[in-house]
């Protein structure tokens, strides 16, 4: 079944955010603190740009909304090497590659924030694991969706294509 790019990125990326918001909200609600975690984060999204706002809700949802258009984005740019990679194998190495440092920048720079004062106490354990939760709910989907990637994957591992 042939997908396009974008219907791969949308659902790709409402999968991995719905998924790392699932994992905070129960991270939260464990810690007696129901939508803590994305009012913690909004609150430093929106500071950075020097909007202050106090309405739980409305931060909430601002930040809801911010949440979905950059897992969307990211997964879209996911899709189009994926995409990519059906045609030309030995593109997953590379995206491999990439995706690798990726993590490793996030993590470190988690880690970093983590150290602020304006990151609100939060965890950089558990954000890292929601963004663990949703590289491979994104990815396990992308990979079920092109089963062409295997047998390409397996032709550029051993040097065929």
């Amino acid at each position: 079944m042939r997908h396009s790019f974008v219907r791969d990125g949308l659902v790709a990326g409402v999968l991995g955010a719905t998924s790392v918001a699932i994992w905070f909200f129960f991270v939260d609600l464990i810690a007696g603190s129901p939508l803590q975690t994305p009012f913690v984060l909004a609150r430093g999204l929106l500071g950075s740009v020097g909007i202050q706002w106090t309405n739980r809700v409305l931060v909430v949802l601002v930040y809801t909304l911010f949440h979905y258009v950059a897992f969307i984005v990211v997964a879209a740019i996911a899709a189009v090497i994926i995409h990519w990679a059906e045609r030309v194998p030995t593109v997953l190495a590379g995206a491999f590659l990439l995706f690798v440092v990726i993590e490793l920048c996030f993590y470190l720079m988690t880690y970093i924030l983590w150290q602020s004062p304006t990151y609100g106490g939060l965890s950089a354990l558990q954000v890292s694991v929601g963004n663990l939760i949703a590289a491979a709910v994104m990815g396990g989907y992308l990979w079920r969706t092109h089963p062409a990637l295997k047998p390409g994957l397996d032709r550029a591992l051993s040097g065929e294509a």
